[in-house]
């Protein structure tokens, strides 16, 4: 089957699976037939096959060592910036975050051997260079529903302390505001406020699971909100904050 023969939107297709991908036509053309010509599919049962998306060892093992600490076997905040400025990305973009979550990365700011070239095995590159053009693909994993619910849950163990169960406050609401920047929560800056005003304590991950709950299910306006809902206190008195403060009107 030569690509020619398809429709102008399946050659579409096979075109952007090979750009991103760096794939062959015939790879390609295999991957988005297993899919059923989803391009989303395409892509989990591309990296999911280990014959197609097997990374040089050998060339991660050096770009491992070249940003690992000099008397340490892991890789830490000098080593993260390193890679960052390699990326041409700020440490603080939400891409660093999503490249952790495909690391497995048990605590920000640090990569063990196996979750760096792990990681990047799994993303299906062997360089800098690679990974670099794959940052669009990685950034648009943040529009997949499940992902980002994936990428938001990960978010909790990684982004807290050392021995700690839950999240200090300041680190919350940096990521909350990262993370929601993605999906425009027309609340979260009274969120944020409500939380330094009335609260100033950890969050724990109830609080962090059922908050992504009460943003996808309750309308800004909170016209479907139920006060005998099972929603965390906290998120009570934030409704509560809401309607004292007159920043929303229930009917």
């Amino acid at each position: 089957m030569l690509i020619y023969k398809l429709g102008k939107g399946s050659r579409e297709k096979v075109q952007q699976f090979m750009t991103i991908t760096g794939a062959s036509e015939k790879v390609a053309l295999q991957a988005l037939k297993a899919s059923d010509w989803h391009l989303e599919g395409a892509f989990d049962f591309f990296y999911s096959q280990p014959q197609i998306s097997a990374a040089n060892t050998r060339r991660l093992e050096e770009m491992y060592n070249k940003y690992k600490e000099p008397d340490a076997d892991m890789i830490m905040v000098e080593g993260v910036s390193q890679l960052c400025n390699d990326l041409h990305v700020d440490p603080q973009d939400i891409v660093m975050l999503v490249i952790s979550w495909h690391m497995k990365a048990a605590t920000m700011c640090e990569f063990t051997r196996q979750e760096f070239i792990g990681g990047l095995q799994s993303i299906g590159v062997d360089s800098i260079e690679k990974l670099r053009e794959k940052l669009p693909s990685l950034r648009a994993e943040l529009k997949d529903d499940h992902k980002f619910r994936e990428i938001y849950n990960f978010t909790f163990n990684w982004a807290r302390e050392k021995g700690q169960k839950s999240l200090s406050l300041e680190t919350a609401i940096g990521m909350w505001q990262l993370l929601f920047a993605e999906r425009q929560w027309p609340l979260l800056d009274h969120w944020c406020e409500f939380l330094q005003v009335r609260h100033n304590k950890t969050i724990s991950r109830d609080t962090w699971t059922q908050l992504l709950e009460f943003v996808k299910s309750i309308d800004p306006q909170l016209s479907n909100y139920d006060e005998e809902g099972a929603w965390p206190y906290l998120i009570d008195e934030f409704v509560e904050y809401l309607i004292e403060n007159g920043f929303v009107q229930r009917k």
